[in-house]
């Protein structure tokens, strides 16, 4: 057993906070919603349209750090299956730290240190990757908030680093010219920590039942006052760093939460149009009405090209969100072959890093996020302000649609590309991005071919990126050849007007 960690002093703590009684702060919800310009209706709230700035972004960044990040085991449920008996979590927690009533989750947060955090750095390391947007997690399901709150004395800002990191890390990203953004993962905390009720620990102390409970039976719907305080933390995090993008986990989509995110869609809406500013709340599965907000696929893509612009939010890791030292990390090729079929099919990604207790962010995804950085430095154009093409994929390599299926091993060839357009002042280009090395000394790209039907204008020039110079190509019936010996992007410049594209090499 390993006794090295301080735990918490509960007679150092601050005093609960009353969130008893909401009437107050609801009718002040009530009176922005009422004030307009979109009502808690589902029909005005699909008046919605996503910002510009937004669908041009093409990357941000997800940020999972937290308590959960000091144990380092397995994955950010930590603080859940911790207390469910017969997992690995439970078992580890009492062979290191002793049993649940002597030293539980609570007990983690004086080592929740954050003594090398350095947001400017962070800052800079995602300008780097490339990122436009940046979203920490404001609280996660263990319901320890990342921000100032005023509706718990369980937050960074109170206890631990005693420190308001999130504002902090927002600060450092407006300086960088990003967008901030937030997470709330605050919903599911209901039953989070129920599995601690069932035996002795310290989930059932009445001294802390203000952070672990309500603890409550998942079988069970959140009740009104839990609802209501699910809505005002978020109306806080909303009205105290003004977020402009708001992503919301999975369990919102339980239908008593039904009425109040139509309320929260319409507060968040009305409140950026006071602020003068274009915002996205992002849900998975059925949780908004469809054209109210930006649908998220955790881990996966679509099909196809999907009308309305979504996210696919994932992580430089494939076994965990939050920091682990177990890590079973992605490759720059695997982010960067994401990042283009997502835009491909008029997506944004959202990608995660998870920094350790002390502020750091571990060398791998460092070096994982600047090559990502490298990659776009050159072929950026290719990606960001881009729109969809009329095709997204050619190629043999399958990827199978819908979520969590990130972890699939692939193998692209050269004959696999993603496609992306855009319209300049200077005229309309086409991008061909390939996701393996060219095997033949040439990029073959048969959606390009005068014969596929799919380019209505002529091929007026080609050039590829990261390249000066003239490139040597011919467009046959079948295909597009481009010589080559390296995956670079090919791009191809639209003639104005639709004529008969020439059949010959050019030097």
């Amino acid at each position: 057993m390993t006794d090295h960690l301080p735990p918490l002093d509960l007679g150092a703590l601050p005093d609960p906070v009353d969130v008893s009684d909401n009437t107050e702060a609801l009718a002040a919800v009530r009176a922005v919603i009422d004030a307009g310009p979109y009502t808690d209706t589902w029909e005005s709230l699909r008046a919605y349209e996503p910002p510009q700035w937004y669908q041009d972004a093409k990357l941000g960044i997800f940020i999972h750090w937290g308590v959960y990040s000091v144990p380092a085991f397995a994955n950010e449920w930590y603080s859940r299956n911790m207390y469910k008996e017969g997992t690995a979590e439970h078992a580890h927690h009492v062979a290191t730290y002793g049993p649940h009533k002597e030293f539980g989750y609570k007990d983690f947060i004086p080592s929740f240190t954050m003594e090398r955090f350095d947001p400017d750095a962070w800052a800079a390391l995602f300008r780097r990757a490339g990122a436009q947007f940046v979203v920490p997690v404001a609280e996660h399901h263990d319901g320890f908030a990342m921000y100032d709150t005023d509706r718990s004395r369980w937050s960074a800002a109170r206890m631990g680093p005693e420190r308001d990191v999130f504002g902090d890390l927002a600060a450092a990203v407006d300086k960088a010219w990003m967008v901030r953004g937030a997470s709330t993962h605050r919903a599911e905390h209901w039953f989070f920590m129920n599995g601690g009720a069932k035996f002795d620990s310290d989930v059932l102390d009445p001294r802390t039942q203000d952070f672990y409970g309500p603890a409550q039976r998942e079988e069970t719907a959140p009740n009104e006052r839990f609802i209501e305080d699910w809505l005002l933390r978020t109306v806080e995090v909303i009205d105290k760093y003004r977020p402009q993008v708001l992503w919301f986990d999975w369990w919102i989509e339980q239908p008593v939460f039904k009425p109040y995110l139509a309320m929260l869609a319409a507060y968040y809406y009305n409140r950026a149009a006071s602020w003068g500013r274009g915002v996205v709340i992002n849900y998975k599965w059925e949780a908004f009405a469809e054209g109210s907000a930006v649908y998220d696929i955790e881990r996966g893509t679509t099909g196809d090209i999907r009308p309305a612009v979504w996210q696919n939010d994932t992580s430089v890791s494939k076994t965990s969100w939050c920091w682990v030292p177990t890590h079973e990390y992605k490759s720059a090729e695997d982010l960067i072959a994401e990042l283009v079929d997502v835009v491909a099919k008029n997506g944004v990604l959202l990608l995660n890093v998870g920094p350790k207790p002390d502020g750091t962010i571990p060398e791998a995804e460092q070096e994982l996020l600047l090559r990502l950085g490298q990659w776009l430095s050159v072929n950026g154009e290719a990606v960001y302000g881009t729109r969809p093409w009329a095709i997204a994929v050619e190629g043999p390599t399958a990827v199978a649609a819908g979520s969590f299926v990130d972890g699939e091993a692939r193998e692209f060839t050269g004959a696999d590309f993603r496609f992306t357009a855009k319209s300049y002042p200077a005229g309309d280009f086409v991008y061909a991005i390939p996701l393996g090395e060219p095997e033949d000394g040439a990029l073959r790209v048969r959606a390009f071919g005068s014969g596929a039907g799919l380019l209505t204008r002529a091929v007026k020039d080609v050039a590829l990126l990261g390249e000066s110079g003239p490139v040597e190509w011919e467009q046959t019936a079948g295909e597009l050849v481009v010589r080559t010996d390296r995956a670079a992007v090919v791009r191809i410049a639209l003639a104005p007007e639709a004529v008969q594209p020439r059949h010959e090499f050019l030097h």
